[in-house]
């Protein structure tokens, strides 16, 4: 192991050697000329002590970072999982519905307050497309158009919440204004070093290993975020099936695109046990109508109190992972935390029932609704 020394512990180890080959006491005070070299040489054997440490910085995994982390992982065929784009869906709405109004592909919105900006995406399937165009055409007598949206820059800072999305950045005609009745999510930073570092040490972990962590290693070596539960020995449909197994995958969004799943497919088949079949499937969506009655101190402001609560609710259903049910009490408690001016939580109804929501086991519950009175 390398002993680290500092600056003053170099002059006095030099001083010393240089005392000890002397036959009488020479002059170390500070300033004289001897000293000045010595502490010279310190200096320099300073610079070096460093140049040796990020040496050995960069020759293992557990301290090499950023680029000499990359180029590490890089020998054994692994790379750092890249940042993904927010997404989701922004209104376009009009005062006037007389004339038709095209919407082009790559129109751009941005925040209100300009830091994020936001491209309109292709939806071959979305009713007011037209190809002959390549835009999306809002017929007269039609006032708005939902389109989707994706982050022009990489990263999680393109999550923004309801309402942030109000500037057209691209001028269009006919069209007045833009606005998120819902938040853009699914942006993640690139994969950080320590993430990078565990997912390094899984990934040796179970090469040439036909296991559960061997599975879990490539699902989540596709993308990052993906929720995921393994059904082992159940086909698609729950039922017991010998030598197979079904992955439930999700990216966040509750609707995962077909091409994720095949490139789970894909990673799978490299590490699944040989005379085994499986399938990727996405999860069964399981609506959550949820209503709440809540007592408050006397004199809060209702509305910003049932907006935390609604708010709160909602990021923790939709925060479930598959499978997981929804537990009234629970929500009681989501409901006191929320803000300190709800003093009693009354009747919780969830789908107009007061009882659990209990999902299959590929079921992921998502927020329809949440009402708070």
């Amino acid at each position: 192991m390398l002993q680290l020394l500092n600056f003053n512990t170099l002059v006095s180890n030099m001083a010393a050697a240089v005392q000890g080959a002397c036959s009488q006491l020479i002059d170390l005070t500070v300033g004289s000329v001897l000293r000045v070299l010595l502490e010279a040489n310190a200096s320099i054997a300073l610079w070096m002590q460093w140049l040796i440490v990020l040496v050995l910085q960069t020759t293992r995994a557990a301290t090499s970072s950023g680029t000499s982390l990359d180029s590490w992982v890089a020998d054994f065929g692994l790379t750092r999982l890249p940042a993904i784009a927010a997404s989701g869906n922004v209104t376009f709405a009009r005062g006037s519905t007389l004339q038709a109004a095209t919407i082009p592909v790559g129109t751009l919105v941005r925040s209100g307050d300009g830091s994020q900006t936001f491209v309109v995406g292709m939806n071959v399937s979305h009713a007011a497309w037209n190809s002959r165009v390549n835009a999306y055409v809002v017929s007269p007598g039609v006032t708005s158009v939902d389109l989707p949206v994706t982050a022009q820059i990489l990263g999680s800072g393109g999550n923004v919440l309801p309402g942030a999305i109000s500037l057209l950045a691209t001028a269009i005609p006919g069209i007045d204004t833009v606005n998120n009745a819902g938040a853009l999510a699914g942006g993640a930073d690139a994969e950080t070093d320590a993430a990078l570092r565990q997912r390094f040490s899984l990934f040796l972990d179970t090469r040439s290993r036909a296991t559960d962590l061997a599975i879990q290693n490539a699902i989540i070596s596709v993308q990052q975020g993906l929720r995921f539960t393994i059904g082992e020995l159940l086909d698609p449909s729950g039922a017991p099936r010998p030598g197979f197994f079904t992955l439930t995958i999700d990216d966040g969004s509750g609707d995962p695109p077909v091409s994720l799943l095949n490139n789970v497919a894909l990673a799978v088949e490299a590490v699944r046990p040989l005379g085994t079949q499986f399938a990727v499937v996405a999860p069964i969506a399981v609506p959550a109508a949820v209503s709440i009655e809540l007592t408050l101190t006397a004199g809060a402001p209702a509305g910003m109190v049932f907006g935390n609560v609604q708010l709160a609710v909602t990021n923790w259903i939709n925060a479930q992972p598959i499978g997981a049910g929804l537990p009234l009490a629970r929500l009681v408690q989501v409901a006191f935390d929320a803000d300190p001016a709800v003093v009693n939580v009354g009747e919780i109804t969830i789908n107009g029932v007061a009882a659990d929501l209990v999902p299959p086991p590929t079921g992921l519950v998502r927020v329809s609704s949440v009402s708070v009175v």
